[in-house]
């Protein structure tokens, strides 16, 4: 019984949760917080109420920006007295079908009217409504809901929903990477529980968050970063528990050739550390210095005021040096915390255990690689490519073709790689109704191009044996012929 209980609680949403809102087909990822206003298609309304009902909720928002669970609304009187044309060749877009203006509908609003309401009222004041085919009636009552009916759907972050977020609202930060290219991404990667998965993007952390959603909280992802740190927007809207995060390490790409070379110095101080330190034993000086001068004029001040001054001076001196040492303290704590973070990361790179030594690399192999990035990949691929072991598979994902074929013919030239396929996906979407189903007539134009291939052992004991085949033929000599004067 109580697993039950803890599988039903799974699906019911509480306080501090991430939750993604939905409103036709537009999404917008927020944090469950108690009194806070959220603004959703410019209308605001508080979560509160939303708390303990389970996911996939429509609720209704009412005065006051509450939420109430809607209502199932009841079929049956709708269809009865459904009237409907043949065909909608009388009917003329005039304007003046409709008897309701702007303002009766702005005081019907004002009434308190709910969206139902206020739809059945201009079906009722519409003067050829009932002369429409039962299609236009459809079509004509789904767009009146979506201007006057004011719900809001709270759905649970998925990588399928996060990413049709991101790909409608922001697609330049995720590199316009459809959810049918990240699906393939994962596939083609070969992501499952218990792997270990090295990643570099930069989309927002949406890549990554969906390569942990796949594992489970089981296995290790490396991801490797560009800049001063790794960008998590995305991870964070997924709403993982602590334990998903134990799985994540981070390591700076700029250390990868240190690393490879065996030159990478995890123990090493930060510079700027003494230069700080340096700094502030400075500062200090410059500040006692006034304040023995100001100290060594006893004859402006009396003797009273003098020590309550002097009191009062060494106060301030010594909750000064509290706060300094406080920070130091601070700063040498996060100093040693990235170091060990870095340290640990280079570790699981390596394929070192805690002890220091190397593990095989056939037991603790990295298991994939998954590039996609606004930089250019063949560098970052030619680079993580040495992390990977035998037999292992990787995909890389760029918005132009251009540089996945420049990475194509590199790793074609390199060797080490089979089965390499430079794909395109491409998706429609289709309305699926009796008697009208059809494409729709606006779909996306492109979704990407991915890179994908298996790495393979190379011969290491014939170094010269590739360059050989490779290199261009000797330039054939001319054949001189005596002539005769």
């Amino acid at each position: 019984m109580a697993d039950n209980g803890d599988e039903e609680s799974m699906y019911r949403i509480k306080e501090g949760d991430y939750v993604v809102l939905k409103r036709g087909d537009i999404f917008k990822a927020v944090q469950i917080q108690t009194r806070k206003k959220v603004i959703f298609e410019k209308q605001w309304f508080f979560l509160d109420n939303a708390v303990g009902h389970l996911y996939s909720t429509t609720f209704e928002i009412v005065s006051g920006g509450t939420l109430q669970p809607q209502k199932p609304k009841n079929t049956e009187s709708s269809s009865d007295a459904k009237e409907a044309g043949t065909d909608n060749r009388n009917i003329l877009d005039d304007g003046k079908s409709q008897k309701l203006t702007r303002d009766d509908i702005e005081m019907l609003k004002e009434q308190g009217l709910k969206g139902q309401e206020i739809i059945q009222q201009l079906i009722d004041n519409s003067s050829t409504f009932r002369d429409k085919t039962e299609y236009a009636q459809d079509k004509y009552i789904k767009k009146k809901k979506k201007k006057y009916e004011n719900t809001v759907t709270i759905l649970k972050p998925s990588c399928r929903i996060l990413a049709m977020m991101y790909h409608g609202r922001e697609p330049g930060k995720i590199c316009h990477l459809r959810y049918d290219t990240l699906s393939q991404m994962l596939t083609l990667a070969n992501i499952h529980a218990g792997s270990k998965v090295l990643v570099f993007e930069t989309c927002a952390g949406l890549v990554l968050g969906a390569v942990m959603e796949r594992m489970g909280g089981y296995g290790s992802v490396l991801q490797m970063y560009p800049g001063g740190g790794p960008v998590r927007a995305g991870v964070e809207s997924f709403g993982f528990p602590a334990h998903f995060h134990d799985t994540l390490h981070d390591f700076p790409i700029c250390h990868v050739n240190a690393l490879l070379a065996g030159t990478l110095d995890t123990a090493a101080k930060d510079p700027s550390s003494a230069d700080s330190k340096q700094s502030n034993v400075a500062a200090e000086g410059e500040q006692t210095q006034p304040e023995a001068e100001k100290q060594g004029s006893p004859e402006e001040q009396s003797m009273e005021t003098n020590t309550g001054s002097d009191a009062g001076q060494d106060q301030e001196k010594e909750d000064k040096e509290r706060r300094k040492e406080a920070k130091a303290q601070e700063k040498k704590v996060k100093l040693e915390e990235k170091r060990k973070k870095l340290a640990a990361a280079a570790a699981l790179l390596e394929g070192r255990n805690a002890d220091g030594f190397a593990r095989s690399s056939v037991l603790f192999p990295t298991c994939s690689l998954v590039i996609a990035s606004r930089f250019h990949p063949c560098p970052v691929l030619m680079g993580l490519l040495d992390f990977l072991a035998p037999s292992r598979p990787f995909v890389v994902y760029s918005q132009y073709k251009e540089p996945l074929i420049e990475c194509y013919t590199k790793l074609r030239e390199h060797g080490g790689t089979v089965n390499l396929r430079l794909t395109d996906t491409w998706l429609r979407h289709y309305q699926v109704l009796p008697n009208r189903t059809h494409p729709m007539l606006l779909m996306s134009g492109g979704g990407g191009y991915l890179l994908s291939g298996t790495t393979v052992a190379t011969d290491r004991s014939k170094p010269a044996a590739g360059p050989e085949r490779t290199a261009e033929p000797a330039p054939k000599r001319l054949k001189l012929t005596d002539t005769v004067g």
